[in-house]
């Protein structure tokens, strides 16, 4: 349920006068408590106090069970989270436990359901050794074949070699 909230309800709600709102959430005006109580009675609703703070109280004519659960549904809407992509950039010459370190990095990623992109960077003379680059995304794809694989194949851009991971279904 969504973050746990007392509201006091009907004969709960002990203040003498209260300033009522109706359920289409128009102001009613200050009324007695047991006025209030008979009009949500009449409409067979509840009567819910919303601000205990407010001088009176502010009261609302409410259906509550269906005011919880709407919100509550609302809420539960809101944790629904889309895949992110996540981009992981790496050196031709990183070393293997850095390497092992990124790769653990990006599985955390692959199992919360994000897409990872897989960089290597080249700078300066390391554009003379591409296939270096290579052998470190195929390294990485590797350690990651049970929790994501790619969607194609490395492929060149300007500075570098990419490759995209989705995660798997079983994973």
């Amino acid at each position: 349920m969504v973050g746990k909230v007392s509201y006091h309800i009907n004969e709960a709600i002990r203040v003498p006068t209260v300033r009522v709102i109706d359920e289409d959430g128009k102001p009613v005006g200050i009324l007695p408590t047991s006025e209030a109580l008979e009009q949500a009675r009449k409409r067979s609703l509840d009567l819910v106090e919303v601000a205990p703070g407010a001088n009176p109280p502010v009261v609302r004519i409410m259906n509550l069970k269906r005011w919880l659960f709407e919100r509550e549904k609302h809420a539960n809407g809101k944790k629904e989270k889309r895949s992110e992509l996540k981009e992981l950039r790496i050196r031709p010459n990183i070393g293997e436990n850095d390497l092992r370190m990124r790769s653990e990095r990006a599985e955390e990623f692959l199992k919360d359901n994000n897409k990872v992109k897989l960089t290597v960077v080249f700078r300066g003379r390391e554009l003379s050794h591409p296939e270096l680059g290579v052998e470190k995304l195929k390294k990485m794809i590797e350690l990651l074949r049970e929790v994501g694989k790619p969607e194609k194949e490395p492929e060149r851009w300007e500075r570098g070699y990419e490759v995209t991971l989705t995660p798997r279904k079983n994973a």
